[in-house]
């Protein structure tokens, strides 16, 4: 009986062998026809290239192209000690001894926006610079020249200069970035931050919009600003912050640390609002802006019980320039602005965001709050001094 029992035992191992063989080699004397595995392909067209595979190559390649690395020196204007133009010191100590020698004065990022070599980047990274210079992400270093700047928004407008060896009317080979829309951007997205972070050269990271509207940071005078988790670090600033789809949504302009490195929170200029600086600049070498000349509080919850208001809602104002548009047109120190031209107030930044919006010369409606009852003003808008980074609207 054991000895039955072992001839089938092996007459069933054979046969599975034989069977494991025949399905691999020749499926088909099986009667059955064999498995055929499809991978799916992005096509290129969809709207979120890449993701397929869990990858975001494809938003990288055609980002990384439109960064550049900033480079910029600047020529220290200390006065020269008297002793230096003594002819008989300058004889024993040399003609070169003493002179001031540019330096290295910055480093950042910046975005190549139009074919023509039109730069997008953040003032601090430029702000005192004599010389600039890019480099290309294909290592072409070009001179640019700074076509305007907005300190109030941390914005600054560059212009390649065609290098001297390239002939009349030929293409500087720029790859300008596509600009995105900022009624598509919303908390959660996935976005790419591309820069030059600490010098070490051109780098992606990946993170999520973590918020929307960022302001009273204190960090420009004008804040509307996408929060990202992307890793943001000394050197991105200039640079992309882009969708998924590979189009800019915003500037990388700062980060929260007290260590100097990304900690998570890093902050951009939303692309909205740097086309439109950019446009300004590049049309009129300035940014337009309108003023009023009132200094703006914001209500606390002891403000609105010392001063009988119903809630915190408005923009105190704290002082009125004499003789400036807000004077002439009837605001006092004590009112509360509740809305410009229509628009609801809720605090002093957006009260700056509205006026500033105004075309200077036009009139608008200002809603007041003052002594416990409404007053409707026309103020004719005055222009926004270029030089003004204070709170003062």
């Amino acid at each position: 009986m054991k000895k039955l029992w072992l001839i089938f035992a092996q007459t069933v191992t054979v046969s599975l062998a034989v069977l494991f063989v025949i399905s691999t080699l020749k499926p088909e004397w099986l009667g059955s026809s064999p498995s055929v595995v499809t991978f799916q392909e992005s096509s290129g067209g969809g709207s979120d290239p890449g993701r397929a595979s869990g990858s975001y190559r494809e938003a990288a390649r055609k980002v990384v192209p439109a960064v550049v690395h900033i480079f910029t020196t600047q020529t220290p204007r200390q006065s020269r000690h008297p002793l230096l133009n003594d002819p008989i010191f300058r004889h024993f100590f040399g003609e070169r001894f003493g002179e001031e020698q540019p330096r290295g004065a910055g480093l950042g990022s910046g975005v190549v926006v139009s074919a023509d070599g039109y730069i997008l980047t953040n003032y601090h990274v430029i702000e005192m610079a004599d010389t600039v210079e890019v480099a290309l992400n294909d290592g072409r270093k070009l001179k640019a020249n700074i076509v305007g700047a907005d300190p109030e928004s941390d914005l600054a407008v560059l212009k390649i200069v065609a290098d001297k060896n390239m002939k009349a009317g030929e293409d500087l080979r720029l790859s300008p970035i596509t600009f995105g829309q900022m009624d598509d951007v919303r908390v959660g997205d996935v976005v790419l931050a591309i820069g030059n972070p600490f010098g070490v050269g051109q780098s992606v990271t990946m993170g999520i919009v973590s918020a929307l509207g960022r302001t009273q940071l204190g960090i420009n005078t004008f804040e509307n600003f996408i929060q990202t988790d992307a890793a943001i670090n000394p050197g991105n600033s200039g640079g992309a912050l882009a969708d998924a789809q590979g189009h800019l949504i915003g500037i990388n302009t700062a980060i929260y640390s007290r260590s100097g490195g990304s900690l998570g929170i890093g902050f951009a200029i939303p692309v909205s609002t740097a086309r439109s600086i950019m446009e300004q600049i590049i049309r009129d070498g300035t940014v337009t802006r309108g003023w009023i000349g009132v200094e703006a509080q914001e209500i606390t919850a002891d403000l609105a019980d010392n001063f009988g208001l119903p809630n915190t809602e408005g923009a105190l104002i704290a002082g009125v320039m004499r003789g400036s548009p807000a004077d002439t047109g009837g605001i006092r120190p004590g009112d509360v602005l509740l809305a410009v031209g229509g628009k609801p107030v809720r605090d002093p930044q957006v009260m700056l965001d509205l006026i500033a919006g105004l075309k200077p010369g036009d009139a608008a409606a200002f809603k007041l709050r003052r002594d416990k009852g409404i007053v409707d003003v026309q103020v004719k808008i005055g222009k926004r001094p270029a030089s003004t980074r204070s709170a003062r609207e």
